[in-house]
């Protein structure tokens, strides 16, 4: 995309506080503005990525001349990655889930014993500290370490994999921060999941992986063999194929990872089962110590008989309103949340940290105190001895303060790791009093609270899982209320009402519904809990975003919606390159002073390539050229003597893929001489002689999902009619061009209508 440098007073105001409703980076209504995001703590200036197959000379050459060996090097090369990615995700996964449930479980049995003995204060003052311990450890690691990290990481990961380079993501500190800093965040009890992060977690090791362990991604491959996959196009595979092994590992969904990525990544999904199948098996036979079975199946409800009739599908259509209502509801107040997070954290580190550990602080008096409340409920006579109540080991039923044989629903549920307190709310039971809706009220409210509160302090953290608490909270409660009118299990209830929840706040469907039913593992459910989830969808819909966008929105990368706005079909691609300034262009054959001209006064990433051939009526449109192309030849210092078009063999003799490949060159890295200023560059053999071109006259919502669907970095404009004294080339569009908010900037007749046509809906 075409950038221009912005100063850092785009990143926050001068003077007083900022508002809540502004975004966190102003936006220039410029066609032509450079774009800056917020990457963790730091405002970066946003690049596209090249996804186009740039078919110049040399490539067309190292393609014809690329043995069959190196084709299959290439093919094994994919494959071993494939395999190596599946491999590590899932055992650094199966890691985080035994760390996590063995730091956790020792701390609630050290607490459940002092409270026991009724010491109340040695218990929270116990709880508070280790947590607070723990909290500190992933805040400090994000903030000092590597604060791209913090969150998620998902909303980055989609921003890349819609064409946007998200920089310093995928770093050995980020990976090395993300596993120790999940592990302290959720064992610290914190309302945040590992789900995300596992994502994060996947991505980036396929993207060590990718550049042979080394540094950054412009950085030198150490292994000869990775010079096949040195290009944007095979590097986002390995992003995606990271990512699928993420969502695989978290929840176990081989077919829901798929659907989240490319269907090559089957491979590298299959290995995270295997590979997670063989730590469960491993610590079912007692080898994990407090671990057991935790974290790595969040529940199953397999061996229950789901039936439902007609009657069943006004509750089942219930829980996917309050689903779609309580997701956009959501969705709004952690957009409040957010921006106001901002403020803090412009503070600085210390404020970062202060605010991480004053959430864990709260965190941990709630989830001491509350139990209180709870009730204490006789153990089921028919359950195996030491099961109920649970005092040594991490399991289903606390004590707590309740005397022998007898458990507290309310610390059962919030006394356990996010995982446990998940599986034990979901599972099917035919004891309808085994939690009272005192305790799933608390219980719901008390991490709707938390969910808004603990996303988006400086420690790893996903959404997924907090989403879930509160949707089965909710659904769980719906079922007690129907049990007189419905045959279905509470358990299930709660199953779809953390998938109508999450509906309602991600706005996804089919990924959810696989992932769901996988993690179920029951097929059974695949008409209510589809139905559920097209209902919240289309609820929340109505109202807002879904999370990402809304996070991508804040974040401001520049992400391209799939669908283009209506009013865009009344604008044309030649409309919007006349609000540009004139395109710079370059002769085939260009003297090298006027090159470095070019590249020190823009900062674009490509420029049209017009032949002015002497006895031609016409200019000719050769072509594209990348800026990295240009600053490579500038480097190898290939000048001609005189103004002439060069032999295929001659550049083929000074370059190879390889060199053009290399990135992070500047051209204040270049010392050319005056004497070298005037001689010549011939650009044809680097110039990519098939760039994807549109009539002027295509309308910008065309133009919009065409940019998208293909993955364009430069979309180039062309005369609908071409003859003498016409030139070739309208102009050229990047992501930057066809974003809503620029174009509505630059072309404020269309807002001053959209305005208009809104208040004329809100009168009548």
């Amino acid at each position: 995309m075409a950038e221009a440098g912005v100063g850092m007073d785009a990143e926050r105001e001068e003077g007083g506080e900022r508002d809540l409703e502004e975004p966190l980076l102003k936006r220039s209504p410029s066609l032509t503005t450079s774009h800056l995001a917020m990457v963790g703590s730091k405002v970066s200036r946003m690049e596209s990525l090249d996804y186009e197959i740039i078919e110049n000379d040399l490539f067309q050459h190292d393609w014809r001349s690329r043995s069959r060996v190196e084709v299959l090097q290439y093919v094994f090369l994919k494959w071993t990655l494939a395999f190596l990615v599946g491999l590590l995700t899932g055992a650094i996964a199966s890691l985080i889930n035994l760390a996590v449930e063995n730091i956790a479980g020792a701390k609630m049995i050290a607490v459940t014993r002092l409270v026991n003995q009724q010491r109340y204060l040695a218990g929270v003052a116990y709880l508070t500290g280790i947590n607070l311990a723990l909290t500190a450890i992933a805040a400090v690691l994000c903030v000092g370490i590597a604060p791209t990290a913090a969150g998620p990481g998902i909303p980055e990961i989609k921003a890349y994999l819609n064409g946007v380079d998200t920089p310093n993501m995928y770093g050995a500190s980020t990976l090395f921060v993300k596993i120790v800093g999940s592990i302290g965040a959720v064992a610290a009890g914190l309302d945040l999941g590992k789900e995300g992060p596992l994502v994060h977690i996947g991505t980036c090791i396929a993207a060590l992986l990718g550049q042979g362990g080394g540094g950054a991604a412009g950085g030198r491959r150490r292994w000869r063999w990775l010079r096949y996959i040195d290009n944007d196009r095979d590097r986002r595979d390995l992003i995606t194929l990271g990512a699928s092994s993420g969502v695989c590992a978290a929840f176990r969904a081989p077919v829901g990872g798929v659907l989240f990525a490319l269907e090559e990544v089957a491979t590298c999904t299959a290995v995270v089962v295997v590979v997670l199948r063989g730590f469960t098996e491993l610590c079912d036979s007692g080898s994990c110590g407090l671990f057991g079975r935790g974290g790595l199946i969040l529940f199953d409800v397999g061996d229950v008989q789901v039936t439902y009739h007609a009657a069943d599908l006004l509750p089942v259509a219930a829980i996917g309103v309050i689903g779609g209502l309580l997701g956009s509801l959501y969705n709004f107040l952690l957009h409040k949340v957010l921006r106001f997070y901002s403020l803090i954290n412009e503070k600085g580190r210390a404020a970062k940290l202060i605010l991480s550990l004053s959430v864990s602080i709260f965190t941990s008096l709630c989830v001491f105190s509350l139990p209180f409340l709870g009730r204490c409920t006789p153990c089921d006579a028919g359950l195996p001895a030491g099961v109920c109540p649970t005092t040594s080991r991490t399991g289903k039923f606390k004590q707590f303060n309740c005397a022998a044989g007898y458990y507290n629903d309310l610390a059962s549920l919030l006394q356990s790791t996010n995982d446990d307190a998940v599986r034990h709310i979901f599972s099917a039971t035919a004891a309808p009093a085994e939690y009272s809706p005192a305790a799933l009220l608390v219980f719901f409210a008390l991490y709707c609270v938390l969910g808004l509160f603990t996303f988006g302090i400086a420690v790893p953290s996903g959404l997924f899982l907090p989403i879930i608490l509160m949707g089965s909270g909710y659904g769980r409660l719906l079922g007690l209320a129907m049990k007189p009118y419905t045959q279905l299990d509470q358990g299930l209830y709660a199953v779809l009402g953390a998938a109508a929840l999450m509906a309602g706040s991600m706005r996804m469907t089919v990924s959810l519904c696989v992932i769901f039913l996988e993690l179920t593992n029951n097929l059974l459910l695949l008409p209510i809990t589809m139905i559920v989830l097209l209902i919240a969808k289309t609820v929340g819909d109505v109202f807002n975003p879904s999370i990402y966008e809304i996070i991508l929105e804040l974040k401001g990368l520049p992400f391209l919606e799939p669908n283009p706005e209506p009013w865009m079909r009344n604008l044309t691609v030649g409309e919007l390159a006349a609000a540009k300034p004139t395109v710079v262009s370059l002769s085939g054959v260009e003297r090298v002073g006027r090159l470095l001209e070019v590249l020190n006064s823009t900062t674009h990433n490509g420029f049209p390539v017009v032949d002015h051939r002497p006895k031609a009526v016409v200019a000719e449109l050769h072509g594209l050229v990348l800026r990295s192309h240009i600053i490579a030849v500038l480097r190898k210092r290939w000048f001609l003597g005189e103004r002439r078009r060069t032999e295929e063999w001659e550049a083929r003799e000074r370059f190879t893929s390889e060199d053009l490949a290399e990135r992070g060159r500047s051209v204040g890295d270049l010392e050319i001489t005056e004497e070298e200023k005037e001689m010549f560059v011939d650009l044809h053999p680097f110039t990519n002689m098939t760039p994807h071109t549109v009539v002027e006259t295509m309308s910008v919502a065309k133009a919009v999902v065409l940019f998208r669907e293909i993955g364009l970095r430069h979309l180039l404009i062309v005369p609908k009619n071409q003859g003498p004294g016409v030139a070739p080339l309208v102009g050229i569009l990047t992501r930057q061009d066809l974003r809503a908010h620029n174009i509505l900037g630059a072309f404020p007749h269309i807002s001053n209508r959209k305005a208009r046509r809104n208040r004329d809906k809100a009168s009548s």
